[in-house]
């Protein structure tokens, strides 16, 4: 489709009417003397006539040419632009980071792997988010882990290989062997800050209770409701575990209520995984539609034929005069 950009350009058609009309002609204030017997005075004088001013008189090719460049001018000006049919991208309305624990106690192992052998918490936990990632196929994924510290992984990408490669990369231990679950959240609030997206999502996965974070986990929580960040929550593990590793299933369920998000426990792989399908209904993929139209400008079109046309009449009026 041919559109315009700047349509109120053909305005200036009426441009040379207008000085036409309001324009004096031009008149030459010499003195002259008109006589009806030139001819013969020059053959009294024998002096040959020097030539005077012409006025040349336009033949109805150049009218026609001047009028025809005119128009191509004032097209170009114009901007001409070929519109072509609408393309639509699709892209994530969301922002969602995996927030996992990495302290000492994911490396026990009282889970069993699909063929029955056992195997570490870690390692349910990262064959089942490696799933759990290959399907968000639009949403912008992140990675922090924790432990004695937390730590960002990957920042909010699409590139969703490369995430599942730095997830198969992580062991427990690897950020120290505490599990400091409100420097984990505070983290994720940094990270949040950066990011464009109204619907920002954390999944928070740890098998153990705060140890000691510099943000106490109810004001990181707090924080995160206020700026409207929800967290899911899942607990994993042995919820009778004493001690150090107790399993605070109240604080991680507080987390989740205050923020509106959903606490989850799992006590084995299957449950686990059940947990990630709920996760993909309850946080279903959020896509921006965003659609334009490709333009191709065309203004060199007219004005390369205005000046085409200008300089084909330059060429043939010098060849007529000189002939």
């Amino acid at each position: 489709m041919l559109e315009f950009e700047l349509p109120l350009a053909f305005g200036l058609l009426l441009l040379p009417l207008v000085v036409n009309r309001l324009a004096p002609e031009f008149r030459d204030q010499g003195e002259a003397v008109r006589v009806p017997f030139f001819g013969r005075l020059v053959e009294l004088t024998g002096r040959a006539p020097a030539p005077g001013a012409v006025v040349l008189r336009k033949g109805p090719v150049q009218r026609v040419a001047v009028v025809a460049i005119w128009i191509l001018l004032v097209a170009a000006l114009a901007r001409p632009a070929w519109v072509g049919e609408p393309i639509v991208q699709e892209e994530s309305a969301r922002d969602l980071l995996l927030v996992v624990d990495l302290s000492g106690s994911m490396q026990t192992e009282d889970f069993v792997d699909a063929s029955g052998e056992k195997m570490s918490r870690l390692a349910a936990v990262k064959q089942v988010l490696d799933d759990f990632i290959e399907r968000r196929g639009s949403d912008r994924l992140g990675l922090a882990v924790f432990g004695s510290a937390a730590f960002l992984q990957a920042p909010f990408t699409d590139d969703h290989e490369s995430l599942r490669a730095l997830l198969a990369e992580l062991r427990p231990r690897m950020a120290g062997p505490q599990t400091m679950i409100g420097d984990a959240i505070g983290l994720a609030l940094r990270h949040f800050e950066a990011s464009g997206k109204e619907n920002r999502v954390a999944i928070l996965l740890t098998d153990g209770n705060d140890t000691g974070s510099q943000m106490p986990v109810s004001q990181a929580a707090d924080i995160a409701a206020s700026r409207g960040i929800h967290i899911h929550t899942i607990a994993m593990g042995d919820p009778t575990t004493a001690g150090e590793e107790a399993l605070d299933l109240t604080g991680l369920r507080n987390i989740s209520d205050t923020t509106d998000g959903r606490f989850f426990l799992a006590l084995e792989r299957d449950e686990l995984a059940d947990i990630y399908d709920e996760l993909d209904r309850v946080e279903p993929e959020a896509l921006e539609t965003l659609s334009f139209h490709p333009k191709l400008p065309l203004y060199p079109v007219p004005l390369g034929v205005a000046l085409m046309t200008m300089l084909t009449l330059a060429g043939v009026f010098t060849v007529r005069g000189r002939a």
